[in-house]
C-alpha cells in the first residue's frame, strides 16, 4: 500500500475526485478505509482528507481485482504487496499493513516473557515455519543462543538479525542464520519475533523508547503490536527477508495471506494462556 506523503500539499485530491476518477463511491471507499486501512488519507491541518494521484491506480487495481471476483481482504492484500516494497522497519511495516493494529507500552521483562511464549507454542503446534528474530545486538541474542538452536531444528528456516559484525552464509537447514543489520536499519532500536507458519502464524514487533540509558535492562520499555493475522504475519515476514537479503516465499506468503482473513482462535486461545502464565511466572 502507498505510504503517506510526508508533504500535505502532494495530497490533492478530496475523495469525492477520488471516487469520480475511479468509478468506486464514495461510501464504498470510506468503508475501505474503515475495515482495511487503504486508501491512506492525509490529513491536511484543517481537517480536510486528500489522496496523491498514485492512490487512483492502486484503487483501480482494487476495483478490478474485485471485478474478477477476489473478496475485499484478497484484493486489498494483494495490491499492497505490489505496490511498494517492504519497510525496513519491521514495526513500521505492520501499522502501514494494519493500522488497526493497537499499541502497548511493555517494559523487556514483558517482552521477553511473550517471546518465549511464542517460541515455545511452536514447537508445540507449528510445522516447519520460517522463523524470524530481531535482537539489537548480539549480546542479546548470545543469551538465546542454545533456545534458538533447538528452535532452528523445528524450523524450514531460522534468522536472527542484531548488530553482528558480519553476515553468515545461508544457513544450512536446522541451523541458524546471523545477519548483520546495516548501520542505518532501523531494527537497532526494534524487537520481533515472527513465526510464519501456516498452523501458527504469529508476529510480536517493538521498538524501543529513546532516552533509557540509565534504565535497568529488563525495565526498558517498548512499544509493542502483535497479531495472530495470516496477513499481518505475511508483512511482517516479508519486511525480515528484506532485512536478512532473502527472497520472500511472495507466493506462498500472499496465497496463505488470502486464505484465512482471521487467525485460528483456538491457536490464539492457547498462545493467550500459555503468555499469562510466563508473564506471571517472570513477575515472581
Amino acid at each position: 500500500m502507498a505510504q503517506a506523503p510526508r508533504d500535505p500539499q502532494a495530497a490533492a485530491l478530496s475523495i469525492g475526485d477520488l471516487a469520480a476518477a475511479t468509478g468506486v463511491s464514495v461510501p464504498t471507499l470510506r468503508m475501505w478505509e474503515q475495515r482495511h486501512g487503504f486508501p491512506v488519507a492525509v490529513r491536511l491541518p484543517s481537517g480536510h482528507r486528500r489522496y496523491r494521484a498514485g492512490d487512483v491506480d492502486l484503487v483501480r487495481r482494487v476495483a478490478e481485482q474485485r471485478a474478477a471476483g477476489l473478496r475485499l481482504e484478497q484484493a486489498v492484500a494483494r495490491v499492497r504487496s505490489s505496490a511498494a516494497p517492504p519497510d525496513a522497519s519491521v514495526f513500521a511495516e505492520l501499522r502501514r499493513h494494519n493500522p488497526g493494529l493497537p499499541v502497548h507500552r511493555l517494559t523487556k521483562a514483558t517482552l521477553v516473557a511473550m517471546s518465549w511464549a511464542i517460541e515455545d507454542e511452536l514447537v508445540a503446534r507449528a510445522r516447519r515455519p520460517r522463523l524470524y528474530g530481531a535482537f539489537q545486538r548480539a549480546e542479546f541474542y548470545a543469551a538465546s543462543r542454545s533456545r534458538w538452536r533447538d528452535l532452528a531444528r523445528r524450523c524450514a528456516s531460522a534468522t536472527v538479525l542484531a548488530d553482528f559484525p558480519d553476515s553468515d552464509p545461508v544457513a544450512a537447514p536446522g541451523s541458524v542464520r546471523r545477519v548483520a543489520l546495516a548501520d542505518d536499519s532501523p531494527l537497532h532500536g526494534e524487537w520481533a519475533v515472527v513465526c510464519d507458519g501456516e498452523d501458527l502464524p504469529v508476529v510480536l514487533s517493538a521498538w524501543e523508547v529513546p532516552g533509557q540509558d540509565a534504565l535497568p535492562d529488563a525495565r526498558r520499555e517498548f512499544e509493542a503490536v502483535w497479531s495472530l493475522r495470516p496477513a499481518d504475519v505475511a508483512a511482517a515476514s516479508r519486511a525480515c527477508a528484506a532485512a536478512a537479503g532473502e527472497p520472500p516465499a511472495e507466493a506462498d506468503l500472499l496465497l496463505r495471506a488470502e486464505q484465512r482473513d482471521e487467525g485460528d482462535p483456538a491457536a490464539a486461545g492457547a498462545l493467550f494462556a500459555r503468555v499469562v502464565a510466563y508473564v506471571d511466572r517472570r513477575a515472581r
